[in-house]
């Protein structure tokens, strides 16, 4: 269980603020009272509204002297960019991303950063089964998995030279309105939409950990509201479930009118069949 959060007024900024991720902690944080600065890729156009808050125009591929200044000297930024997704076996996600992102953090942070959000990902954790916890090692298969492996790898050894607080939060499997179109959940909705008579999927029955998106934005804004240092830490639910009963629950839910064509896809080759993650026990409810 998380710690209710202070809601003393603080300024927290969030990169990739207009991804999937990033409009469901924008409206999170407007409901904690903080002032809010939303980062956006220049030339970023149709931004949504903000609730006490600003939209700043920066590009974390390029980082100065007054980059901190730039994005308003937050107290906490909460990083969820990241391009290349998903393609997870994509040479981009260390040959770019990794370097740019590890430059971009520490810049902010010698400049004033004091604490660190930073979205990690549960294919970190590669081809282990069960129930993982945050803290076992890691043996990422993916291109995407490494990469954040090493960022993580990078920005902790950076805390045993330049003091900041630093919250790693691996991303189980989420869905939500506004989801990639390559997601399960929104190609079901096309699907559906399509009023098509059957939906082509694999097998279902691997067992995963799913959140709606929702769920995950509150989480991370918990975190981000304590102001330390949590390291590694899972956002999940801590229980598993088939992804063919998923599918299955959301047709019920929605009442939508499609059968399951099940075994049309091969199982993805760079994850377990089981796997979930362990609740998180050290940010406990005070």
């Amino acid at each position: 269980m998380l710690m209710k959060p202070d809601h003393h007024k603080k300024r927290i900024a969030v990169s990739g603020a207009t991804g999937f991720i990033g409009r469901y902690v924008l409206a999170e944080l407007a409901k904690t009272g903080s002032e809010i600065i939303a980062l956006a890729r220049p030339g970023k156009k149709c931004l949504p509204a903000l609730n006490n808050g600003q939209w700043v125009f920066a590009d974390v591929s390029t980082i100065d002297q007054e980059s901190f200044n730039m994005i308003k000297q937050p107290d906490v930024l909460i990083h969820l960019a990241w391009e290349g997704l998903p393609n997870y076996r994509s040479l981009h996600h260390f040959e770019s991303e990794l370097q740019i992102h590890y430059r971009f953090l520490k810049g902010l942070i010698q400049q004033g950063l004091k604490s660190l959000i930073v979205a990690g990902t549960c294919l970190e954790y590669g081809m282990q089964s069960g129930s993982l916890a945050s803290n076992i090692q890691t043996y990422p298969v993916t291109v995407y998995g490494f990469a954040k492996d090493t960022l993580r790898k990078q920005l902790e050894f950076l805390r045993k030279e330049l003091p900041f607080n630093l919250t790693w939060a691996r991303l189980f499997y989420m869905y939500g309105d506004g989801q990639c179109s390559a997601s399960l959940y929104s190609q079901l909705k096309e699907a559906v939409h399509r009023k098509e008579k059957k939906f082509q999927m694999s097998g279902g029955k691997q067992l995963r950990d799913f959140l709606p998106v929702t769920e995950v934005a509150r989480q991370l804004v918990c975190l981000a509201l304590k102001q330390r240092t949590v390291g590694p830490i899972n956002i999940c639910s801590g229980t598993p479930v088939s992804v063919r009963n998923l599918v299955e629950n959301w047709i019920y839910e929605n009442g939508w009118d499609i059968q399951l064509d099940v075994g049309y896809y091969p199982y993805p080759d760079y994850e377990p069949m089981e796997f979930w993650g362990e609740k998180n026990i050290k940010v406990t409810e005070e």
